[in-house]
């Protein structure tokens, strides 16, 4: 695993060849003068505009949320901006030490716990070793060695080099990661691996973070300890999360890469709920004119075939009218049409359509209708503590509790896609069960993301669990734009994957759904709509999550907590 691709970014350079900047000693953290400013970058992939003349600066004061809907670009800018992808048009001026923490983290044959930590503290590794060396220079007299030393020691000083593996212990232990440095990476799950790349961010000293999602895979005490540590930073601080809580505690500034009317990404100032208000103001607006246009040009389209339709028949009197007088108002007829041909062929609608929303299917579950239970279920080494619960339709379930306590494990013998070693499970006839893992289906090969939602709808019908009148298309849920429907899934973002996912869920109308971190990869505008739905559904809905916000927006659901040490209850 080479450091580029996970945590040490020492740039200061530009990416064209007459930068300005003034040199800094590459590892050298750079303070005041620390910054990342990208200008009019544009990134182009096959035929897809990724970004479009995009211009942001990261100083060292600033607090950046990057935000936007799936699959529009803010992990790619978060890749520019760190030199890990070479923009197609536009400059980016970097200065300083640059902490990256991707959402994804390959472990190859070999990569360890060890590794991964020394390479995020390379920079304070390799100033201590420097200034034992200046040091020795020093005490034999050699030429230049006080220089030498004053250059260490201030090298040192600034990364707080002495103190760097206790930072990073300190971290793990807050981040319940793994810090067996021997441990294999490979031998972590998904939700470790992350929380070990994390803390070695959060140990290293950078003068500008770029995180992407960051709150995956936390617990409450680990996104607590990370707001905390991230409003303690003394530098820059580019993010982009679906965590609204993470986001209001956060971050000032917001670059919403969501599509516009002038195709241009909007910058707002003063804070999550600045930006919320704002950005919905603008919809309206833009929704408003939008369908104004739609409605004159159908006026319009509708004035000149009726034109069209007299010029065709000929004008035709009352009975009992003369010829001559059908025949002088003939021109009148053409005149018509003409004029709305015109008038149809000067309206342009140069109002872009609106973003799609959520489009909740409808589900039918009569309110009481049994359809799950579960007595004393265990599953060994993963739910220690047997469950008990009862499903009914219109129920509604939080579980909660903290990483290793066996949520993950429990949705799963509830959706049976994994069978209990004790107690048993009894799904009622008639009530389908969907989930929604934290983590999407591997998928891969050139289907797109349309072709695979249809090829599940026919499996549905063809098994007998849907028929084809209750039968959804993806493009109605307002889950995808039309270029995704497009889009090899091998090749989405996660987001995207994440929505198509959801799809697939709703696909099959079920009576319960079960939401295991549901926010995990999608944008805070989707998580509301989804917040909204899911209190709205005649389904009966179950959802662990550790995300504060939406604990808050669903503190009313009864609640089933989850302990590893102790039996779990409901309350």
């Amino acid at each position: 695993m080479r450091a580029a691709e996970t945590l040490l970014h020492p740039f200061t350079e530009s990416t064209k060849p007459h930068a300005t900047d003034t040199a800094i000693e590459p590892s050298m953290p750079a303070g005041d003068r620390a910054h990342l400013r990208a200008e009019g970058i544009s990134v182009v992939r096959g035929a897809r505009r990724i970004l479009h003349e995009v211009s942001v600066t990261v100083s060292p004061t600033s607090r950046l949320a990057v935000v936007g809907e799936n699959g529009r670009g803010k992990t790619t800018l978060l890749h520019v901006l760190a030199g890990l992808v070479q923009p197609d048009h536009g400059t980016v001026h970097r200065a300083g030490t640059v902490g990256l923490a991707q959402q994804a983290l390959a472990a190859g044959p070999g990569e360890t716990v060890g590794r991964l930590i020394s390479q995020a503290l390379r920079a304070s590794q390799d100033a201590l070793i420097e200034l034992d060396a200046a040091g020795a220079a020093l005490a034999e007299g050699a030429t230049s060695a006080e220089d030498r030393y004053a250059t260490a020691l201030e090298a040192a000083t600034r990364l707080d080099a002495w103190d760097a593996d206790r930072r990073v212990d300190v971290a793990l232990d807050a981040l319940r990661a793994c810090s067996d440095r021997a441990r294999e990476l490979s031998t972590l799950s998904v939700g470790q691996r992350y929380r070990v790349r994390l803390a070695c961010l959060l140990g290293a000293k950078h003068d500008t973070l770029l995180l992407d999602e960051p709150t995956n895979h936390l617990d409450a005490d680990g996104l607590l300890f990370l707001t905390r540590r991230l409003a303690e930073h003394r530098g820059g601080l580019a993010l982009v999360s679906h965590d609204r809580a993470l986001l209001r505690d956060v971050t000032e500034q917001y670059l919403d890469l969501d599509p516009s009317r002038d195709g241009r990404p909007r910058s707002y100032a003063g804070g999550y709920d600045a930006w919320q208000a704002e950005r919905a103001r603008e919809r309206e607006r833009w929704s408003q004119e939008y369908e104004t246009q739609q409605t004159e040009h159908r006026r319009l389209t509708t004035a000149a075939q009726q034109a069209r339709d007299r010029l065709n028949t000929g004008w035709r009197p009352d009975k009992g009218t003369g010829k001559h007088q059908r025949q002088s108002r003939a021109p009148g007829v053409v005149q018509a049409f003409n004029r709305q041909q015109e008038a149809l062929e000067a309206h342009r609608v140069i109002v872009p359509e609106p973003p799609l929303t959520l489009r909740w299917p409808r589900i039918e579950v009569r309110p009481g209708a049994a359809l799950l239970r579960a007595h004393e279920v265990t599953v060994a080494r993963q739910l220690d503590q047997p469950v008990s619960l009862t499903v009914d339709g219109g129920d509604r379930l939080l579980v909660t509790g903290e990483n290793g306590a066996g949520k993950s494990t429990l949705l799963a013998v509830l959706a049976q896609r994994l069978e209990p070693t004790g107690g048993r499970l009894h799904r009622l006839r008639g009530g389908s069960v969907a989930l929604v893992q934290q983590e999407v289906p591997e998928w891969n090969g050139e289907r797109s993301a349309a072709q695979l939602y249809e090829q599940r709808i026919g499996e549905l019908v063809a098994d007998g669990e849907l028929r084809d009148s209750e039968a959804v298309s993806l493009a109605s849920t307002g889950l995808l734009d039309r270029h995704a429907l497009r889009t090899p899934v091998g090749r989405m973002s996660q987001g995207q994957q994440r929505r198509l996912d959801l799809a697939l869920a709703l696909a099959t109308r079920p009576s319960v759904l079960i939401l295991d971190e549901p926010t995990n990869h999608l944008s805070s505008v989707l998580v509301d709509e989804l917040t909204a739905a899911i209190r709205e559904t005649a389904a009966a809905v179950i959802v662990a999550t550790h995300d504060r916000q939406l604990l808050r927006d669903l503190a009313d659901w009864p609640r089933l907590a989850i302990t590893a040490s102790a039996p779990p209850t409901v309350g």
